[in-house]
């Protein structure tokens, strides 16, 4: 039965106030796990370097005559000098006069939100750059000067497709890996990498991937644990997510990446890497043009590799 004649209804009601929460709900990948574990190093130039070193091979050889002169003096073990260049990473953005001033939902102020925004989001770009396959750049005046990442890095203890070689370092430049063959993420390609890094001494404790990855991962047979106590007569919990790898040579912590690898399984020792800062983020107002706040963000940054062999790659995975 319809409403009696005239009767005032919602629909046509003059005055309705709007119904629209004071809240803005926001879902993307923010963390930034690879830049928050590793080391912190303060740099003073656009190339920062410095030094790595090894021991001779174990010679089981070794013998002298009782009595014996030294003979010829051992070579002197030299360190090897190596360097990766800043990345000026930049957001900026500008708000009008009338858009701080009108009465917004959600937020207090429209430039802090744009400013709040940028500041997640030059980090996010920092953490893809530091954590991939990028070659370092050298600024020329017109190509602008880039980072290495750490996928770019790592030549010794690496697992790659068909047709895949290795970047890293050489005569001041770090080189781009070149992507080979795709190929399913096994088991066996994991432990291949763990071996060669034991055998250099690395010790690997961490592992990042992608989210296809980590699922793969997570159903590897040396997973600490796949199921929790429960207590009494209840049923145990499976768990689904993996997050500890028992290896033949020591424990790795399992972390998924959102958005920084898609083709790669990274494995380091936090200790092997740092973000090295030249000048850290910070904020600027621009010069007024008109009715508006401008703003830029800046920070100048690189990624130390302290020593490759502190760094694994199972590269090319489907």
């Amino acid at each position: 039965m319809a409403a009696p004649t005239n009767t005032v209804v919602s629909a046509t009601n003059v005055g309705v106030r709007e119904d629209l929460e004071n809240v803005i709900y926001r879902v993307a990948a923010e963390e930034t796990p690879f830049t928050s574990n590793i080391g912190k190093v303060k740099v003073k130039n656009r190339y920062h370097e410095w030094q790595t070193e090894t021991l001779a091979s174990p010679d089981a050889t070794n013998a002298a005559l009782e009595g014996d002169d030294a003979g010829t003096l051992g070579a002197a073990n030299a360190p090897t000098r190596v360097g990766n260049r800043t990345q000026i990473f930049t957001k900026s953005g500008v708000v009008s006069g009338t858009a701080e001033a009108v009465d917004t939902a959600g937020r207090a102020s429209e430039l802090a939100r744009q400013k709040l925004l940028k500041g997640k989001e030059i980090v996010r770009d920092m953490e893809a750059r530091f954590i991939g396959n990028y070659a370092s750049v050298a600024e020329d005046g017109a190509t602008t000067g880039k980072s290495a990442g750490a996928l770019a890095w790592i030549t010794t203890a690496d697992s790659r497709g068909s047709g895949g070689s290795d970047g890293g370092f050489s005569a001041g430049v770090v080189a781009a890996a070149t992507n080979g063959t795709q190929r399913t993420f096994t088991e066996a390609l994991l432990k291949a990498v763990l071996a060669t890094a034991f055998s250099n001494g690395a010790k690997f404790s961490q592992a990042y991937m992608g989210a296809t990855h980590k699922q793969q991962f997570s159903a590897f047979t040396g997973i600490a644990d796949i199921r929790a106590d429960a207590p009494g007569k209840k049923l145990a919990t499976i768990i689904g997510g993996a997050d500890v790898y028992v290896s033949d040579f020591g424990n790795l912590t399992l972390i998924p990446h959102a958005y920084g690898l898609t083709r790669d399984c990274l494995l380091i020792d936090p200790e092997m890497w740092a973000v090295g800062t030249l000048r850290p983020l910070f904020t600027q107002a621009l010069a007024k043009s008109g009715d508006n706040e401008k703003f830029q963000m800046i920070a100048e940054k690189l990624l130390v590799c302290r020593n490759q062999l502190g760094g694994g790659v199972v590269a090319d995975l489907t």
